[in-house]
């Protein structure tokens, strides 16, 4: 997800875009770019790579102005240059740009073959030209703006200046979130709350098709059929401190180690600490009969875990899909399905349209996400939030076990109200939970057994993840983490698959990390074991603490602490994950926090 950044000021503007977009370099970019008004005309300064090259440019050829726009591109349209990166100008429009214009091929052939010159491979360079032609026609801005709108097809959040505009930014939102932040004698636009942190904790949220004329006095704002709406405002709490590394090395390393805190608090969303019991939720379990959950990524690996615990011990079936593949097809479902979209930011575009089109069938609808004023926090029925904190490696830690911890305590919840659990499991289930920060807080001292295990993955090129029952997904998770900060490619297999084909890639320069948990299903696991090593694979074992696994020179075991851990051992078995994987990418020297081509949020498709 790129970042935007737009203020209509008082003082130098420019210092303060960058703050913001450093604030915003978490989400993954492939350049930066900033553009202001000066003396009645937009002046932009632009560089691939990172802020600290846009900072270098600046240095050279400064900006000094109260009024402008930034961005943070990943590339779609067109190779990361400094000639692709926003923002674009096109005559009297300059503007910046999320999402992906769908029919920006027509109408670029459509403005070409009108005489209009094109500097960039991008989608974004076609607005600013739609725009501008616009204004030629003596329309005036806010009337143009709706006019280019209009003929655009696909998602888009944007912050336009013009030139001779020299106090109006205008902004609009469809399919890509936007912000408008309110200040004293100043405004702000911003791609999320974050992105205004810097000056103001006051924004209002502009809702889908929404666009608006924001002055240093304030904003006019338009839904999507040209009628003037007021969207409200809110106050959100943006502490800066959350957003600092602090001790650690990587904002990834800092979420590894807060998820003692970050599930303790998301336990208590659901879990009565007074009590001892999970608290009801608002949610006709009883009208239902099957769920549906949609994700992406680590979310959908959650999901699938979820599955698990909804289908034994709630017995109500469970579907989960990728969202990208979701919306696309033809879904059958029913009034009594429960459709439950899961994500971190509450802004993933495959997941809000697979969410958006399960409610106009009338499905229920429920969201567990981490932003509680996100897109899917509003579109859901009912909000199952996470509390993790926000989340700034790209690569998904405390939130993925917060999820798991969230949908956990609602399976006990549906199963209680099923009447598939006694009083007895409950307590025993909910006394488990109430452990998981401090049993966590323990694996995390694994870590110097963990890091010595990552000095041998340095040299690998390839690697394999096995886990067996509810412990597959948690292999899954594992080998994208690995290959997503690390770039070492890996693969994810149920253990009990490896006969039918992942034996062929098994030799001795292929690590083969397993997971083994003391369930019905380890002895079976074993076995599968015996079949690495007879072909001459190394494995590295997580095993829990009362798993016997003879250890040798190709068998590396790792136990986590006291015996079984029952229900909660995914959650303790994605922490060793994390950190291999973590310090794997520290021996490979790779940017853990803003692995390339990757993005936080992907708010395009």
């Amino acid at each position: 997800m790129c970042g935007i950044i737009g203020v209509t000021g008082n003082g130098p503007v420019v210092p303060r875009l960058i703050d913001s977009l450093k604030r915003l370099e978490y989400r993954g970019y492939d350049s930066a770019g900033v553009a202001a008004m000066v003396d009645g005309a937009v002046e932009r300064r632009r560089a691939q790579g990172k802020i600290r090259n846009l900072e270098a440019v600046l240095a050279e050829q400064p900006l000094t102005a109260s009024v402008g726009i930034g961005h943070t591109r990943w590339a779609t349209h067109g190779a990361p240059t400094t000639a692709n990166a926003h923002p674009h100008k096109a005559g009297r429009v300059t503007l910046v740009h999320n999402g992906i214009i769908e029919n920006f091929a027509e109408l670029k052939a459509e403005l070409a073959a009108e005489g209009h010159v094109f500097e960039s491979q991008t989608d974004t360079e076609v607005i600013a030209h739609l725009l501008d032609a616009e204004l030629n026609t003596g329309r005036a801005p806010l009337e143009a703006f709706k006019v280019t709108l209009d003929r655009l097809t696909g998602a888009y959040a944007l912050a336009v200046l013009i030139d001779g505009q020299d106090d109006l930014i205008l902004g609009a939102r469809r399919g890509s979130p936007l912000v408008v932040g309110w200040g004293e004698d100043e405004m702000y636009l911003g791609s999320d709350a974050l992105a205004v942190g810097p000056f103001t904790q006051k924004i209002s949220y502009l809702e889908e098709g929404d666009y608006v004329a924001v002055t240093r006095s304030g904003a006019q704002m338009f839904d999507v059929t040209g009628s003037p709406v007021e969207r409200a405002v809110v106050q959100v709490s943006a502490s800066s401190a959350m957003v600092e590394k602090g001790e650690y090395r990587h904002f990834m390393e800092k979420e590894i180690h807060e998820q003692p805190d970050s599930v303790q608090h998301t336990l208590s969303e659901y879990l009565d600490l007074v009590t001892g019991k999970a608290k009801p939720q608002a949610v006709d379990f009883a009208a239902l009969d099957r769920i549906q959950i949609v994700a992406c990524g680590t979310a959908f690996y959650a999901g699938q875990i979820a599955r698990y615990a909804f289908e034994k011990l709630a017995g109500l079936p469970c579907d989960v899909e990728i969202a990208s593949e979701f919306r696309y097809r033809s879904p059958a479902v029913s009034p009594r399905t429960l459709a439950v979209a899961v994500s971190q930011s509450g802004e993933t575009a495959d997941t809000l349209a697979s969410l958006t089109w399960c409610k106009a069938q009338g499905l229920k609808t429920a969201a567990v996400v981490n932003v509680h004023s996100s897109s899917m926090a509003r579109e859901a029925e009912v909000l199952w939030p996470t509390h993790a904190g926000p989340e700034i490696g790209v690569a998904s830690t405390k939130a993925f076990t917060t999820q798991l911890a969230g949908l956990f305590l609602l399976t006990l919840v549906l199963a209680k109200l099923r009447g598939r659990l006694t009083a007895e499991q409950e307590t025993a289930y909910l006394a488990e939970l109430r452990s998981l920060p401090n049993k966590t807080q323990k694996v995390l001292a694994l870590e110097p057994q963990v890091e010595a295990w990552s000095q041998r993955f340095a040299n690998k090129h390839h690697a394999l993840f096995l886990g067996r029952g509810v412990h597959y997904p948690i292999a899954l998770e594992g080998a994208l983490k690995l290959k997503e900060i690390s770039y070492i490619h890996a693969e994810a297999y149920p253990a009990g698959e490896l006969k039918h084909g992942p034996l062929a890639l098994v030799d001795e320069d292929m690590p083969v990390v397993t997971i083994a948990p003391n369930d019905q299903l380890i002895e079976k696991l074993k076995s599968n074991m015996q079949e690495v090593r007879a072909r001459g694979g190394e494995l590295y074992v997580f095993a829990d603490g009362d798993v016997h696994i003879e250890e040798s020179a190709f068998v590396h075991v790792i136990r986590l602490p006291g015996g079984s851990n029952g229900a909660l051992s995914p959650i303790l078995h994605t922490v060793t994950l994390q950190m291999l994987s973590y310090h794997a990418a520290l021996q490979k020297g790779t940017d853990v926090d803003k692995p390339r081509n990757l993005a936080k949020s992907v708010t395009v498709e």
